[in-house]
């Protein structure tokens, strides 16, 4: 048995309200628990009715999370591979002493969702999902439709999507899509004329020879030399395109790491980013047994070639959960997710990992669904302006409790920041 934690913002009209929102994190490996800041700040209206459910995933958060005890991290640590073999082995052997991690799929996690709502005394709830959390929503829509009021989708990781084989794919078109936009940006453009080429030269250059380079945190203190591999830089660049806060930089850091100067993209590198806040062991524990035993190596090898970010995702996973322990799922979870009650779909059309193809997918499933494709969005809308018109719209979504007359016209405006420069 396990302890989960759980977090409930209250709704501001008890007396009034309607269904509650549970929000489900992403990752797999993100806690749910970090969004209540946000939904005590910022998304405090989601709760003028509603109110607000937070429960930390097995594995996640407070919830006996399967992460390594933290570790002071050097420049070069911040550079390395995704799931070096010594880490992989050791991460097993000390999370075995307290968890079983064949149970953490999401069949099993979305049945303990549903314990959670039976003992708050939630008759129907609303659904959030953000990235894997919306295959977490998939799932707890096929087990317990009964107790759904609407559902919510954010980037959307179907059940059948096998990550991380088309993960390249998705960055190759977003990063074409982001090249495009500097090309037709006057400023971009002007001091970036041959973006397209930069990127090539650069991945060529590193291919040939890692980059061996001097770096101090702050200017002031003494540098140390880190390598810069090229699967490495590819996927920080991945990475990076994410947020449109942190994608407007990448036509900068591309064109000066071309020429050379890595310090814009160790400026970005060497801080804390998107897998820093993933329980790694979550993540092995879902994708091991959910995702990466049915990938075709040939047909990943064959669909990578020649994609600038490679294979490395798929080789870096495949190799982990070679040594990692994976649970067993239905027969039939891979299956697309069938449901006629209302879901709400929100693609962002420069997403680099679960593109406007994924949510096109799902709702070929759900008749009653409707899909929203944010033009200026990555995964998720960070960095544009205006983000609350997409709350504002799945509040209205809730109260309506259909997708069918919503004023979307906002999604349009949201914009992202502007290109960096120098």
């Amino acid at each position: 048995m396990i302890d989960l934690n759980v977090v409930v913002l209250p709704a501001f009209d008890q007396k009034n309200k309607s269904e509650p929102l549970f929000d489900i994190e992403g990752g797999p490996g993100a806690a749910a628990s970090n969004a209540a800041m946000f939904y005590a700040k910022e998304g405090k209206e989601y709760r003028r009715k509603h109110d607000v459910v937070l429960v930390d995933q097995r594995g996640t958060g407070k919830s006996n999370p399967l992460t390594a005890p933290p570790t002071k991290k050097t420049p070069q640590d911040y550079l390395t591979e995704m799931y070096p073999m010594d880490y992989v082995k050791n991460l097993r052997r000390r999370l075995e002493q307290r968890a079983d991690l064949t149970e953490y799929t999401t069949p099993i996690a979305m049945d303990d969702l549903d314990d959670v709502r039976s003992w708050l005394g939630y008759e129907r709830i609303n659904l959030f999902g953000l990235s894997y959390g919306t295959r977490a929503v998939l799932v707890y829509l096929r087990q317990h439709p009964e107790h759904v009021h609407t559902a919510t989708l954010m980037g959307v990781a179907p059940t059948y999507l096998k990550m991380p084989l088309y993960h390249s794919q998705a960055a190759a078109r977003a990063m074409d899509l982001l090249l495009q936009e500097c090309e037709k940006d006057a400023s971009c453009h002007n001091a970036f004329s041959q973006i397209r080429a930069d990127w090539q030269n650069v991945l060529a250059q590193l291919g040939r020879e890692p980059a061996r380079v001097q770096y101090s945190s702050d200017g002031k203190s003494a540098p140390v030399t880190v390598e810069i591999q090229r699967d490495i830089f590819a996927e920080k660049i991945r990475n990076w395109m994410y947020g449109q806060d942190k994608a407007r930089k990448i036509p900068f850091i591309v064109h000066e790491a071309a020429q050379g100067d890595f310090t814009p993209f160790l400026h970005e590198a060497i801080a804390p980013g998107i897998p820093d806040f993933i329980a790694d062991g979550m993540y092995l524990s879902v994708t091991c047994a959910e995702d990466v035993p049915f990938i075709d190596q040939a047909e990943a090898a064959r669909l990578n070639e020649g994609n600038p970010f490679g294979n490395y995702r798929v080789f870096q996973q495949t190799r982990a959960c070679s040594l990692w322990r994976g649970g067993n799922i239905p027969a039939d979870y891979r299956e697309p997710v069938s449901s006629n009650l209302p879901v709400l779909i929100f693609s962002g059309n420069l997403d680099p990992v679960t593109p406007p193809q994924r949510g096109e997918e799902v709702a070929k499933y759900l008749p009653n669904s409707r899909h929203v494709v944010i033009p200026e969005a990555g995964h998720g809308v960070d960095g544009l302006s205006d983000a609350g018109c997409i709350d504002r719209i799945i509040i209205d979504f809730m109260d309506k409790g259909s997708a069918n007359d919503l004023d979307i016209s906002c999604v349009g405006n949201m914009s992202p920041p502007p290109f960096v420069t120098k």
